[in-house]
């Protein structure tokens, strides 16, 4: 098994009205020996805004702001603005977040071309409700019957003046274009999908129709071990290697003890990510220390972003939904882990 060094707690939540219930799940941006980390901060019932943190080197906090860089200011967002992760594409910064009206919850854009002004580019997956989205993807015949079981809130919620829709998360860019194509991770639970297209504004109602009909080939990895065994979900923006595309995601699987939540890895193929070249068949790392198994949400380790500092990659993720959390691994050690465990054709 590889070996993975955990560093421990690096940010904890503040007196401060917007982070006073949680920080987690950051966005990492690495320049240099500077890290930029733009935060998920949680103020009481809630509401979520996102902070931002400097640290010299991969441990170090530099510089911490004492209010929030990006906020809520449109109603889909209205009840927070969660989970951020960032690449940076061609000179362009490409933030997303999960944005949250309170019932619905969908993978959103902002950008950047400096890291201090972002500009709102607003939803960029379907809004579709569970009756529309089972009709497409329904096509081609019957589909793992999770996407059921996770996605038809229909019977479970009613909202007034409210369409309750299919929650699309965990919305994540590769970092440069590939055959010309811009490429993204999201996810429609159970599974992570991918969207390639050559600009955003393809990303229409007929796009989407299309796209879920033909769902089944734009799905990048399904559960497949034990500790993932209830669902997937992006983690970390993808890293590229010689090898092929690290993805580090987290993996969830549900114990007596509810879900626990770990952080995973497979690597993809560098030409059509869609294809799988090999999976960790345990997890890379998992709640185990203090920090990860008491919080808001216990038993969690969601990894939202890495830097490299020569051979060593530092993953930072949201530890029990409550903090943010540093562990390492020597990435070519995890390449050639991996490579031992190639999925069999």
């Amino acid at each position: 098994m590889i070996e993975v060094t955990k560093h421990g707690v690096i940010l904890e939540k503040t007196d401060a009205g917007f982070e006073n219930e949680a920080v987690l799940n950051p966005a990492v941006q690495q320049e240099g020996d500077n890290i930029h980390l733009f935060y998920r901060a949680v103020s009481k019932g809630n509401y979520s805004s996102i902070g931002y943190s400097k640290l010299k080197g991969p441990l170090k906090v530099e510089e911490r702001f004492d209010a929030p860089v990006i906020f809520p200011q449109l109603e889909y967002e209205s009840h927070g603005i969660e989970d951020p992760r960032i690449t940076e594409i061609e000179g362009l910064y490409y933030l997303t977040y999960t944005a949250y009206d309170g019932v619905n919850a969908l993978g959103t854009l902002a950008t950047s071309k400096d890291l201090e002004h972002f500009e709102k580019y607003g939803i960029i997956v379907p809004q579709i409700t569970y009756d529309v989205f089972s009709h497409f993807v329904g096509f081609k015949g019957a589909i793992n019957g999770k996407y059921e079981r996770y996605n038809n809130r229909n019977n479970l919620l009613t909202v007034p003046d409210k369409t309750i829709l299919v929650w699309d998360k965990n919305l994540i860019f590769f970092p440069r274009r590939i055959n010309k194509k811009l490429y993204f991770l999201h996810r429609i639970k159970p599974d992570i999908q991918i969207v390639s297209v050559n600009e955003l504004a393809e990303l229409t109602t007929d796009f989407w129709e299309q796209y879920l009909i033909n769902i089944r080939d734009n799905i990048a990895l399904v559960s497949k071990y034990e500790h993932e065994a209830s669902y997937l979900g992006g983690g970390c923006p993808p890293v590229e290697t010689e090898a092929g595309w690290l993805l580090i995601y987290h993996g969830v699987q549900d114990t007596p003890k509810g879900y626990v939540y770990a952080a995973c890895a497979a690597l993809m193929e560098l030409d059509n990510p869609l294809k799988e070249i090999a999976r960790l068949p345990y997890p890379l790392f998992k709640p185990e220390h203090q920090w990860e198994l008491k919080g808001e949400v216990n038993n969690v380790c969601f990894p939202t972003g890495t830097a490299l500092f020569d051979d060593t990659l530092y993953i930072y993720y949201g530890a029990a939904d409550e903090r943010i959390a540093c562990a390492s691994v020597n990435l070519p050690a995890l390449i050639a882990e991996l490579l031992l465990n190639k999925i069999k054709k």
